[in-house]
């Protein structure tokens, strides 16, 4: 049996991460020092989990799980995401990630593919592994059966005529949207990596919980429908033991409010590199009603139709 110290060196993390304190128990370092939430070691693992949260927005509000995430289990060289089992989120981040020509002729290069270039996957009975072939970058996704990836991603082949999955390298499409991005000023993998690492950090106690970001001047907007209160936020993405050491610059929070629909916002500043992130809580208050339930369960059986 746990103790209660040791439940509390693992609060935090289980909080921002989902794992169960039986997992990480074994993981708790000598003394009475929490167990804290490991950075990825290269950049390109940094990259594509800032790339591949960033793309999942348009999840939107499916679940009362951040971008469809039960848990996950940061590693230092790689991501295991478990998904919640919805045929219709796994749906959403296979068309959200796999990249496809889009029909464009013309334009940025950006906007000549859907999804995030040079994603490939692979299955085995371990999960869906995502990756960037040659590069160290890895997420590995599990909670799902892998016949369900098979089976949307036969139909995307149906519906879109053409997945890069099946080009061994890169595509001339997929280099030049991956060099678009990499001279964009405001580099998403050291601000979104951390924060995909600590998704369950954003989720509040309603039933419907969507987490989305993008640009906004000169830097980024992060926007929760029903996140938790704003000093437990500030604590698993600031200055907490587990946190990411973002800094407030500025904080309008009306958690303690009686009206439900008042918005908290803080600004936040990724000090390493001076990059600001404007969050919002939209505190939905939403509940489960019976329309709700029905439109997941028509959605669902839309997945497979």
């Amino acid at each position: 049996m746990s103790s209660p110290k040791a439940l509390d060196r693992t609060a935090d993390r289980r909080r921002s991460t989902g794992e169960l304190h039986q997992a990480l128990a074994p993981l708790l370092p000598d003394g009475d020092g929490v167990l804290e939430i490991p950075a990825a070691r290269h950049e390109e693992q940094a990259r594509l989990e800032a790339e591949v949260f960033l793309a999942l927005g348009g999840v939107g509000g499916l679940s009362a799980h951040p971008l469809g995430i039960v848990r996950l289990r940061p590693e230092s060289d790689r991501l295991t995401v478990r998904v919640t089992a919805a045929p219709y989120v796994v749906m959403c981040w296979a068309e959200l990630l796999l990249p496809r020509p889009n029909g464009e002729t013309s334009g940025s290069p950006r906007d000549l593919i859907t999804g995030v270039p040079r994603i490939r996957y692979r299955r085995d009975h371990g999960g869906i592994h995502l990756h960037r072939p040659g590069m160290p970058a890895r997420i590995s996704l599990t909670g799902f059966p892998a016949r369900w990836w098979d089976r949307i991603t036969g139909r995307m082949l149906s519906d879109y005529g053409r997945l890069f999955q099946s080009d061994p390298g890169w595509t001339s499409d997929e280099r030049a949207a991956y060099d678009v991005d990499s001279s964009w000023p405001y580099p998403s993998g050291p601000v979104f990596s951390p924060l995909l690492r600590r998704i369950r950090a954003t989720a509040g106690p309603g039933t419907v919980n969507s987490t989305d970001a993008w640009t906004s001047n000169g830097g980024y907007r992060l926007e929760a429908t029903d996140g938790p209160p704003c000093p437990e936020l500030i604590r698993l993405l600031g200055d907490g033991p587990t946190g990411a050491g973002w800094q407030v610059t500025h904080k309008q929070c009306t958690c303690q409010c009686d009206h439900e629909h008042d918005h908290c916002s803080v600004h936040f500043l990724h000090p390493p590199t001076g990059i600001t992130i404007a969050y919002g809580n939209g505190r939905w208050g939403r509940t489960a009603d019976e329309a709700y339930d029905q439109r997941m369960a028509e959605l669902n059986a839309s997945a497979f139709a």
